[in-house]
């Protein structure tokens, strides 16, 4: 592709025209350059090569856009849309192996710089006839075998298909298998480009799961059945294919089953219900699966257009390229109403191209004043007339003859014809009014033929009032509403009944006519150009060359009108104004500008060029270029022009920048001294400052020493006077104490000898009363020595300082046992006391919190002993770090006292769901475990009491205030494994709140449990292990819960 690319380029123009990517390249060029809205129309007969002619245009101009992550990403989207659109609009027919079955047009969206923004498109009338029936050696759309061949097992179990095509009643099997066409790997592509266009994996399901109905909706085949009143009714045969469709699209079976049997037909404020025979059935269930189908691929390119449009909302350039059905003649029993369509619309294709080259240019140069030979032309407005005319079209009159009452068939369809087209020189009859026709055997009697610009097609009346009526039963789209499907709904809008509409649906015909004008406005607007796409033989062959075939495709399509066109015409042409402005940097007169009237200024520079006369003609508004070879002359000088221009806009960009850059330099430099010339000054300043700084201190330490040496001098003096002083006091003093302590001795040893000589006075005097006494003052001394004694061996024998710790020494004497005990007491509480000034204020709590419990359930609860060794955690959910609850956390304005998963216990099974328990000061919450949405808020205040069994299990009843808002749903029975923690918690709020009650806690087996209004006993029995050792709750009866205990073993 690089290769192609590059040489399309490189090459002259004229050589590039022989192959669509110089076509291509010339549309991208002037879109971009110009700024012209661009639109390739590609035409031909069915198997021409047009879808391969669009895929060369998409891919060429995807590779000279620009580059980029966002760029490529839109390109890749643009060109996977067309695998996709294939796979569901695209099908083999005996003429083309890859037959498109449906219109295409693709505008895409440039920006300024010619890089693709996103795309736009429309789709054309999808031919989904062919969905329920093929003509022989044909098949079906193209993703049904794909679907079969390359989905994966897995894929097919889930979707209820089977590998073999001759299961399903839709695939034709004479043509299942196609040479040269992989489906496998096609479809293997499909679902590859529907990721890279964005389709979801929901979606990419989705769809499949409706193409593997369709196919299980063609199986349902249905019998007849009589009814007592004489009439025939429908009904399904085997319902397994039915089933297993209403399962992929989430419709109950009976809905379904009923749309196929019966119809309800409404008037007004009338509902009339009657029963559908077989053939009815049959065309319901065909009908249905039509429009499944049709609105499907709708549904697709909307969903594409939703991916690859443009993001931005500014003006973008645009780009359409038309890959449409080609023109189809088939065998008298194969022309029908799509084949009619088709032929009308190409018909107003090749109205657009006489339009806009034959008539509008020859008119161009009689219009600018060109002389100029009038060339002839067949103008096919003639047979779009009688097509299309809103009073005497073939459209207008089948759109009649379905809307007006009475009975219609497709031969009051036709009677019409021949009576109202009878004196059309294109339409032919053979029970019209002209009698020419009335011995041509080659026109049957069901028929009418078309002299069409390709040629003259028969076409069979048969099924053109249903087709364009394209009914579809109400109770079949009210059916198809109420499926689960996601993508059902969207699809058949209709059947919603709150929006039931009794207005006729317009037909197929309309619609069709209706889009092909907008489609025709839309490429009006539009610079055309044309890739002609000539089918070489009918063989479906390469190398073969048929010519008659070619030669008359040639001639129907205008070809040699428009060869002689162009010779004799122009090939170049544009205003005077655009002209000049593009080119006017090629003389150096009408550079940089011109002053006087643009056509002056375009003779001039055309003069100045030397261009010959014969070359170029000046009409009234535009001047006119007959060879390509003087317009490449124009721009390959005006090509080198630009060059020099760029260099001396380079050479004047350089000179100012480099000035520019000079200045500043300068600019800087003297910024810079300054800053220099600055810093030096500052510097010697503070040199200078220092210095000086330096000086003075010398000096001042100078004086200041001078002055302490002074100082000190005087200071010695006075303190050599005060030592002086101080020794001869001192020696005055010391003389006068030694001769006060000398009269003092001679004093003390005059009393000394007087107190002994009074002891020995007292001593002989009471020595006959010492021993009366000498027995009692024994044993007090005795027992003062034992109790020391005691004192202290009760000192070195302390007990550690735990409060659990149950030693003390043993007492030594008998007499001392009451002692012994009181010291015990003391030295208990003493130790307890320091111990609880170690708490902390939580510690506090805690302990507070497990001799409240104790209180409460001890030697009355079994489960009790066990919670003893159990810290009160609280926040077992640590709901405050965890960022699943943070929701939940964010909901709950107080502070969390405790947080657990609890059960709550059904009243209906007994069994048991989790919720998420909060308790707060003032409310407790229950919440749901998976998504933290709360279920029920309950004020503390409204729970009046908690009752609990005495064994060894969990559950626990919250039982509220009789008519409060919150006992409308009644009490709760919750289960936990932390029932003793979270009565305790409900208990100690209640005591410490001064606004309410303190909570009454019930301990019996056996209680009452309000349940809404009707009162339920729970009660609990003891019952042996037999699946473990969990706790069982089961309803006996609606006024009896059993909860059954395991022993313990």
């Amino acid at each position: 592709m690089d290769g192609i690319v590059s040489w399309s380029l490189l090459a002259p123009r004229c050589l590039m025209l022989k192959i669509s990517y110089a076509l291509a390249d010339e549309a991208y060029r002037s879109l971009r350059d110009q700024d012209k809205d661009q639109c390739i129309l590609i035409t031909g007969e069915s198997g021409a090569g047009k879808t391969e002619a669009s895929k060369l245009v998409m891919s060429y101009v995807a590779a000279v856009c620009g580059k980029g992550h966002e760029v490529n990403k839109v390109k890749e989207q643009l060109l996977q849309s067309n695998p996709v659109l294939e796979a569901f609009g695209n099908a083999k027919t005996v003429r083309n192996d890859n037959s498109s079955r449906f219109g295409k047009y693709m505008d895409i969206e440039f920006d300024f710089k010619g890089d693709p923004l996103g795309g736009v498109i429309s789709n054309y009338l999808l031919e989904k006839s062919r969905v329920v029936k093929q003509p022989r050696g044909e098949r079906n759309f193209h993703v049904f075998y794909q679907l079969l061949s390359g989905a994966s097992d897995d894929t097919l179990r889930k979707l209820k298909l089977d590998r073999d095509f001759s299961k399903y009643n839709y695939l034709s099997l004479d043509s299942a298998a196609v040479n040269g066409l992989d489906d496998a790997a096609n479809f293997r592509t499909v679902r590859n480009a529907m990721q890279i266009v964005g389709f979801m994996e929901d979606e990419v399901q989705s769809v499949l799961e409706l193409v593997a109905a369709v196919l299980k909706l063609g199986n349902i085949e249905f019998k007849p059945e009589s009814r007592c009143n004489g009439t025939d009714e429908s009904r399904v045969k085997d319902k397994n294919d039915l089933k297993e469709m209403c399962e992929l699209l989430g419709i109950e079976q009976s809905v379904l089953e009923r749309a196929f049997s019966y119809r309800t037909v409404e008037a007004k404020m009338e509902k009339v219900s009657t029963t559908l025979n077989v053939a009815q059935a049959y065309y319901a269930r065909d009908a249905l699966a039509k429009n499944l189908y049709s609105r499907l691929f709708s549904w697709l390119v909307t969903r594409i257009n939703e991916s690859i449009q443009a993001q931005t909302k500014a003006r973008h350039k645009v780009m359409g390229v038309l890959d449409i059905y080609g023109f189809e003649i088939f065998e008298v029993r194969d022309n029908s109403f799509e084949q009619f369509i088709i032929n009308y619309c190409n018909e107003k294709l090749q109205q657009i191209f006489i339009e806009l080259t034959l008539r509008e240019e020859q008119e161009e140069y009689v219009r600018e004043g060109i002389e100029w030979t009038n060339i002839e032309y067949f103008n096919n407005a003639i047979i779009c007339d009688l097509i299309e005319n809103n009073q005497n079209g073939i459209l207008a009159m089948l759109d009649e003859e379905c809307l007006r009452p009475g009975t219609v068939t497709d031969e009051t369809f036709l009677d019409k014809l021949n009576t109202i087209c009878a004196d059309h020189q294109h339409f032919e009859s053979r029970l019209n009014k002209n009698s020419k026709f009335l011995n041509d055997h080659s026109l049957p009697h069901n028929c009418f033929r078309i002299q069409h610009y390709a040629g003259k097609v028969l076409y069979r009346v048969e099924g053109f009032v249903d087709k364009n009526n394209d009914l579809l039963y109400r109770d079949l789209s009210q059916a198809m509403y109420k499926a689960n499907h996601s993508l059902i709904k969207q699809l058949f809008p209709e059947g919603n009944p709150a929006k039931v509409n009794l207005k006729r649906p317009p037909t197929a015909g309309f619609q069709f006519r209706a889009s092909v004008g907008t489609l025709m406005r839309n490429l009006q607007t539009k610079n055309p150009n044309y890739i002609r796409c000539i089918k070489p033989n009918d063989k479906k062959a390469s190398h073969i060359f048929t010519d008659s075939l070619v030669c008359h495709q040639v001639r129907y399509l205008g070809l040699m009108e428009n060869v002689r066109v162009r010779r004799a015409g122009y090939a170049f042409r544009q205003p005077y104004e655009p002209c000049l402005e593009r080119y006017k940097m090629l003389c150096k007169r009408t550079w940089p500008h011109w002053k006087g009237p643009a056509r002056d200024g375009v003779e001039v520079l055309m003069a100045d060029l030397q261009i010959p006369a014969e070359e170029i003609a000046y009409g009234r508004s535009k001047i006119f270029i007959r060879n390509p070879r003087t317009l490449f002359f124009l721009e390959e000088k005006r090509k080198q022009c630009l060059q020099d221009l760029a260099t001396l806009i380079q050479k004047i960009y350089r000179g100012w920048k480099c000035r520019t850059h000079f200045l500043l330099m300068k600019k800087s430099q003297i910024v810079v001294a300054a800053w220099y010339r600055r810093y030096a000054q500052q510097k010697k300043y503070r040199n200078i400052k220092s210095a000086t700084t330096v000086v003075q201190s010398y000096t001042r330490g100078w004086q200041a020493r001078k002055l302490l040496r002074e100082l000190k001098y005087q200071k010695r003096c006075e303190e050599a006077v005060t030592t002086i002083a101080a020794f001869w006091h001192g020696t005055q003093a010391r003389r006068e104490l030694r001769r006060l302590k000398e009269e003092a001795r001679r004093k003390h040893a005059v009393a000394l000898i007087w107190a002994y000589w009074q002891g020995l006075k007292v001593r002989r005097e009471y020595r006959k009363f010492f021993r009366a006494n000498a027995g009692k003052k024994i044993y007090d001394f005795t027992i003062q020595r034992i109790i020391q004694k005691y004192f202290l061996g009760l000192k070195s024998n302390m007990p550690s300082m735990s409060p659990i710790d149950k030693k003390w020494p043993a007492r030594p004497y008998s007499f001392l046992d009451g002692v012994h005990t009181e010291l015990r007491k003391i030295f208990h509480h003493w130790r307890c006391k320091k111990y609880r000034d170690q708490f902390t204020e939580e510690k506090k709590a805690v302990y507070e919190e497990k001799l409240e419990a104790s209180e409460i359930f001890k030697g009355k609860k079994a489960l009790y002993p066990s919670s003893v060794s159990q810290p009160f955690k609280g926040d077992y959910l640590e709901i405050s770090k965890n960022p699943k609850y943070q929701k939940l956390n964010s909901a709950v304005d107080e502070k969390v006292l405790l947080a657990d998963v609890v059960n709550k216990i059904n009243r209906a099974n007994g069994k048991g769901t989790p919720r998420i328990f909060l308790l707060t000061k003032k409310n407790f919450v229950l919440a749901d475990q998976k998504t933290g949405q709360v279920k029920a808020s309950i004020p503390l205040p409204d729970v009046t009491s908690v009752s609990v069994s005495t064994q060894k299990d969990g559950f626990f009843a919250l039982k509220l205030k009789e008519g409060s808002a919150s006992a409308v749903k009644g009490d709760f029975l919750l289960s936990s494994e932390h029932l003793i923690e979270i009565i305790t918690k409900l208990h100690r709020i209640g005591a410490t709140a001064a606004d309410r009650e303190k909570l009454k806690v019930d301990i019996s087996d056996e209680f009452l449990v309000q349940f809404k209004q009707d009162k339920v006993c729970v009660k609990f029995i003891q019952s042996s292990p037999k699946n473990g050792n969990s706790v069982s709750c089961k309803r006996k009866n609606n006024r009896l819960l059993e909860v059954s205990v395991p022993t313990s073993p």
